[in-house]
């Protein structure tokens, strides 16, 4: 299978996920040693349907194993595992099943939150499937091996990933729940966030959450409130994603903090703030201001504002900051109850020179003194 897709006007090769890479290899390893061929492709099945097919980089037949590597191929949105190589190596057991497990360059899992239980490599359900499946396609009846994965730039190229911060240690990841990687894609970003929420409600007693943009709000958290680094969740542009996510985790309350420019979007309604998508905030600042009594010469200017940051300055009613904050938060609250949740949020804003515009009336983190 050969994918492409179009983003603004480019056409971008799809690639493929380390469970790929990884199935691939423990294919190629399999006909190796029970087949005593060295293949240059193979094909895999793909959990979404379909087959995939994958060159070998290299093979190896020794007394009592082989081995075979693939190249991963991210296509044309790269991650840090683009062009990494992911390898295989089969052996015989003295039963009937298939143990697939990783070896060097994969991580361990630590921590709760994660679909592997601690103590267990660091491969994902869906990857083990396909292994599992394209291994026993070859298996001869009554016989049994070991599949070790691995990966010998695996530890290094992980402590530039989000797995220390999982309690993945020693290695990466095996990944992919469709099998490839579709380019300039928001899905494994997503993903990634869902997983983030997951590990932090896994060592939380009040499933209570901190939901912040970006790096900033992050930043104006640790240094103004007494919290929990980890409870910090850095949600970017996917506001009514995460909002599903924290009504199908059980989350019980959200602080949610932010910077003027976004929460401005979401006081009006709007779920995903990135300025592609959405870019109504000087309008529903305008109308904001106007509701509480704003200067006609001040409205004027506040729309004609090249950015939010400039239209502070002709905002001259501190009411209308406190109107955001709360419309922002009965805004989140009335997109969970839709969702059957009853989840309570309370919002704080801050301007782009990390001073408190206003807060929700029951915000209620402890300052730090």
């Amino acid at each position: 299978m050969e994918g492409y897709r179009f983003y603004h006007g480019k056409k971008l090769r799809y690639g493929f996920t380390t469970g790929s890479a990884a199935t691939a290899a423990a294919k190629a390893a399999m006909i190796i040693f029970f087949n005593d061929e060295v293949p240059d492709d193979v094909i895999i099945d793909l959990p979404i349907g379909g087959t995939l097919v994958i060159e070998i980089n290299s093979a190896r037949k020794r007394e009592d194993y082989t081995l075979a590597s693939v190249i991963k191929d991210g296509g044309d949105d790269p991650d840090i595992t683009h062009g990494v190589e992911i390898f295989a190596k089969i052996s015989l057991r003295d039963d009937d099943k298939v143990n697939i497990f990783g070896g060097i360059g994969v991580g361990t899992v630590t921590k709760k939150g994660l679909p592997m239980e601690i103590g267990k490599s660091s491969i994902n359900p869906v990857p083990l499937r396909m292994i599992e499946t394209e291994v026993r396609k070859i298996l001869p009846e009554n016989k049994g091996v070991n599949v070790e994965i691995f990966i010998p730039e695996g530890e290094e190229l992980a402590k530039r990933t989000l797995n220390p911060k999982l309690g993945v240690i020693g290695g990466l990841s095996i990944l992919g729940t469709t099998g490839i990687v579709k380019p300039m894609s928001e899905e494994a970003f997503k993903d990634s966030l869902a997983i983030e929420l997951k590990m932090c409600l896994a060592d939380s007693s009040d499933n209570e959450i901190i939901f912040v943009f970006g790096n900033y709000g992050k930043r104006f958290v640790n240094n103004n409130f007494q919290v929990d680094e980890e409870r910090v969740l850095v949600i970017s542009n996917f506001v009514g994603f995460m909002l599903d996510k924290a009504c199908e985790y059980g989350v019980k309350k959200i602080y949610f903090v932010g910077d003027l420019g976004k929460f401005v979007k979401v006081a009006g309604g709007i779920f995903h703030t990135h300025s592609r998508v959405s870019d109504a905030k000087l309008e529903i600042l305008t109308a904001n201001a106007l509701l509480t009594g704003e200067k006609r010469e001040n409205l004027l200017k506040i729309m004609n504002s090249n950015t939010t940051e400039e239209a502070v300055n002709y905002v001259s009613n501190n009411e209308t900051f406190f109107l955001l904050a709360k419309k922002a938060k009965l805004k989140c609250e009335e997109y969970m109850r839709r969702n059957g949740a009853d989840i309570i949020v309370e919002t704080l804003i801050f301007s782009s020179e990390n001073r408190e515009l206003a807060r929700s009336e029951n915000f209620s983190l402890e300052k730090k003194i």
